[in-house]
């Protein structure tokens, strides 16, 4: 379900918008343009929409529009053309006391710089917007130390922001943000004055503050490692505001829609963005309590595997029964599955970026397993395929750190079997 529908919308900055918005329309360029008309083309006919719940980024070099863009969402720039819709509502045409009532109650934003009050504390900075708004003392009181509990500065609230290092600065700003309990957040390279580690560092925040808000975040960067960690989704903006692509990290890194995008992220490790999910193997899999030995060593002898993965009738994940156990129990007359199956497997999330688990899939005697939030099997990576997907500075810790395993063990004859 979209929140944020934008429709066309342009934005030219100069006194003859006309004559520049026909001359956009013939394909003349950003350059022509301002000297013909005087007249710079900002956003050029950007039409995208923004799901509810999803962070969203807007990724662009300077001059690309990424700034104009979010203040036209929340129409603290007026676009010259176009529609701008905020849940149906269309805000272009919105009057001036039904566009200040959305800003206040259903839209926050939280710019670069923090914008703090040094002469207030920061539990005075952060109720400052419920205070403009009009609401009582008691009530934006209770809201601002909810909000500032949530970005993890409960007990600084009678601190000033001279007391805080940047970071805590700007969670100070994120907060302020929260108070009023916007459906929508826009983040105008909200990190981008940070130093690296503490940038880093709230990014991760950020990410886990989402798990528990679920807002609507649109967040401008120019840092392509900050757009693929934080966005569910990403337009990239060309110079002039044209949109170059829309997609998730994963479509963009693996499908660049030209040129432009491909020289973008040409730097870029893929396997830090590429999910487990996208490159998983479905598994060969024997079923408890239906399944028992001779059905596991029917299925190991047919496929010629060394290994199958155990699972209940709800593929719920058990472990793992090697052949050699399996065909001496079969000799011994034995029937009883779960006495041989080993537990000890790595197990991970289908978002997991695939270079995250290098360092496991290298020392692993088994495939690693992925495992939805139920423990459901929902795949397996070998070593053979994660090696493929990292880089080859990866590959230099493989060869120099890495013991070679028995030839039974090595995941790669799994895969090679079950692909054959």
């Amino acid at each position: 379900m979209s929140i944020i529908e934008i429709k066309n919308v342009f934005k030219i900055f100069g006194t003859n918008t006309e004559k520049a918005l026909k001359l956009v329309g013939e394909n003349n360029s950003k350059e022509d343009i301002l000297e013909k008309t005087g007249c710079t083309v900002a956003v050029n006919d950007v039409s995208l929409s923004i799901k509810k719940g999803e962070i969203f980024v807007v990724m662009g070099l300077s001059g690309s529009g990424k700034s104009t863009l979010i203040r036209c969402i929340n129409r603290l720039i007026k676009p010259t053309k176009g529609e701008l819709l905020i849940d149906g509502d269309n805000i272009v045409t919105m009057d001036k006391e039904s566009l200040l009532k959305l800003r206040r109650t259903k839209m926050s934003m939280v710019f670069q710089h923090f914008g703090l009050f040094a002469h207030r504390s920061v539990l005075e900075n952060v109720e400052y917007g419920l205070e403009v708004a009009g609401i009582e003392k008691e009530i934006r009181v209770e809201k601002a130390e909810a909000a500032i509990e949530l970005v993890g500065l409960k007990g600084y609230e009678n601190s000033y922001p001279s007391e805080l290092s940047g970071g805590m600065q700007q969670r100070v700003g994120l907060a302020r943000a929260l108070a009023n309990e916007p459906e929508i957040l826009l983040m105008d390279e909200a990190f981008s004055a940070l130093d690296p580690l503490i940038r880093a560092q709230m990014q991760d925040e950020l990410l886990e503050l989402q798990t528990k808000m679920k807002k609507t975040i649109v967040f401008i960067t120019h840092d392509l490692d900050e757009a693929l960690k934080l966005g569910d989704r990403i337009v990239i903006l060309g110079q002039g505001g044209v949109v170059r692509q829309i997609g998730t990290p994963e479509e963009i890194l693996t499908n660049p829609a030209d040129d432009y995008v491909a020289s973008f992220i040409q730097s870029v490790d893929a396997a830090k963005v590429i999910p487990a999910s996208a490159v998983m193997k479905k598994p060969q899999t024997i079923v408890v309590p239906k399944d028992g030995i001779k059905m596991a060593h029917r299925k190991l002898e047919q496929a010629g595997l060394s290994t199958l993965f155990v699972t209940d009738s709800d593929r719920i994940l058990k472990g793992v029964v090697k052949v050699d156990d399996v065909v001496k129990s079969v000799k011994q007359n034995k029937n009883n599955l779960d006495e041989i199956i080993d537990d000890n497997v790595s197990i991970t999330q289908p978002d997991t970026p695939i270079a995250d688990l290098f360092a496991t899939a290298v020392t692993n005697k088994y495939p690693i397993a992925v495992v939805d939030e139920y423990h459901k099997l929902l795949g397996i990576l070998t070593r053979g395929t994660v090696i493929a997907e990292v880089k080859s500075d990866y590959e230099e810790v493989l060869l120099s750190d890495a013991e070679p395993e028995p030839l039974e063990n090595r995941p790669e004859k799994v895969e090679e079997v079950s692909n054959g």
